[in-house]
């Protein structure tokens, strides 16, 4: 049994559909013709993006955001000492 990835748009109708109905999840996603876990799976994604959680694409550029705010904090210290060192030297 393969793995298909259904486009995001798809995911948020179905979601939507599930919330705004009153039948059974695992009702809809046969309907859908798509698996309950999956269905369950994309109401608790869009569940925790609408409580504040980042989607995969955000979640990625926090993570290369915060590694590039490490380098630059480590550029600046050295080029602080740096600074300090070269103050020296001229005053001697």
């Amino acid at each position: 049994m393969g793995t298909h990835r259904y486009p995001e748009e798809f995911r948020r109708e179905a979601v939507e559909l599930y919330r705004r109905s009153d039948r059974p999840r695992v009702e809809i996603a046969r309907s859908l013709g798509i698996a309950d876990g999956s269905l369950a799976a994309w109401v608790k994604e869009f569940d925790a993006r609408d409580e504040g959680g980042l989607d995969e694409d955000e979640r990625a550029e926090l993570i290369r955001l915060r590694k590039e705010l490490a380098e630059v904090k480590e550029e600046r210290e050295i080029l602080r000492k740096a600074a300090q060192y070269f103050a020296k030297e001229t005053t001697r």
